[in-house]
């Protein structure tokens, strides 16, 4: 096996490695080629910062690939902090192991770097403990620390809606039929609708407006370069039917929206606002719910509410899913 480094963006596409991200059972839809190009174009530094390394077999087929990208001299996995929730290398299934020996030994002949800011690994992957003892392996000092907004509560999904709620607690599946009882009983009848390529401008500009509207620190994170990168993730991946984007719609009025991504068997629950007026009825997570019931029933196997451990999330049954960061140093 060798690993071979490009600084070249084409690569993306000419090295597309989509087959592997399916192939990994750690592959997400943050690590597919598509997502990562999308990132670089509106969020990387400099383009001769980029850095992908490819990992080949003795017969020259790929069979790893990760996306850098260096900071001065800080080696970190592309996608950055506050909106790529799962980073790192994907290789076919049972070769992980190899590609990270070859990856560290591979940096290790370069001069580029000297240190390793590594986020995003799941404690309970195979990349983190394969990339740590890789790099301690080449002498590299390495530490393990939790990464930032550390956990990503996670659902598992039964085959139906019925099966979902019959294996909730007693408590938190009242709390998902009283929320959404009391909606349709005080707000009026509601659908859940998505948005579509036609309709697809009108409500962006809907789900900005209620994620601006919102307190706090998630009231100013839809800034005009954030808005852009949202509108490119809608155009590129609505198509293909895996961007989504749903609202709670009661009347004329789209009172709660959320964003999701729909890959692989997995759905990635990545962004949502409501109107505020609403508070009281909680449409947001009655949306939730319901793109739970999607979810079933476009037969995902799990239900990811990615970083973030607000108590909401465990209102769904999820489970937390500790992430964290490898730093390596040389």
């Amino acid at each position: 096996m060798r690993v071979t480094f490009s600084d070249d963006g084409r690569d993306f596409h000419r090295r597309d490695w989509t087959e592997l991200v399916l192939a990994d059972p750690n592959g997400t839809f943050f690590h597919t080629p598509a997502y990562l190009k999308l990132y670089w174009e509106e969020f990387g530094a400099q383009p001769e910062h980029l850095q992908l390394a490819f990992a080949e077999d003795g017969e020259g087929a790929q069979v790893g690939a990760v996306a850098f990208e260096r900071v001065g001299e800080t080696l970190r996995f592309l996608g950055g902090t506050e909106v790529t929730d799962y980073l790192g290398p994907v290789a076919r299934d049972g070769g992980q192991g190899a590609v990270a020996k070859e990856l560290f030994a591979a940096l290790d002949r370069r001069d580029d770097w000297s240190d390793a800011d590594l986020r995003g690994l799941p404690e309970d992957g195979a990349w983190l403990g394969l990339l740590r003892d890789a790099a301690s392996a080449q002498g590299f000092s390495i530490d393990v620390t939790d990464d930032q907004n550390g956990v990503a509560p996670f659902l598992p999904l039964p085959g139906s809606w019925d099966e979902y709620l019959a294996e909730l607690p007693s408590k938190l599946r009242h709390e998902i039929k009283r929320k959404a009882r009391k909606l349709e009983a005080e707000g009026g009848q509601y659908r859940v609708v998505r948005a579509t390529e036609e309709s697809l401008v009108g409500d962006l500009d809907r789900f900005v407006e209620l994620h601006r509207s919102s307190e706090g620190p998630k009231g100013v994170f839809m800034q005009p370069g954030m808005e852009i990168f949202f509108r490119r993730l809608a155009e590129e991946f609505l198509p293909s039917n895996v961007f989504r984007l749903n609202f709670i719609q009661i009347g004329g009025s789209k009172v709660a929206g959320t964003i999701g991504f729909e890959f692989a068997g997995r759905f990635y629950l990545y962004n949502s606002a409501f109107d505020h007026e609403w508070r009281g009825l909680s449409p947001g997570m009655v949306l939730v719910a319901e793109d739970i019931r999607e979810a079933i029933e476009d037969g995902c196997a799990a239900f990811d509410l990615l970083k973030g451990d607000y108590q909401y999330k465990y209102r769904f049954g999820a489970s937390p899913r500790t992430i964290k960061r490898l730093l390596v140093t040389r």
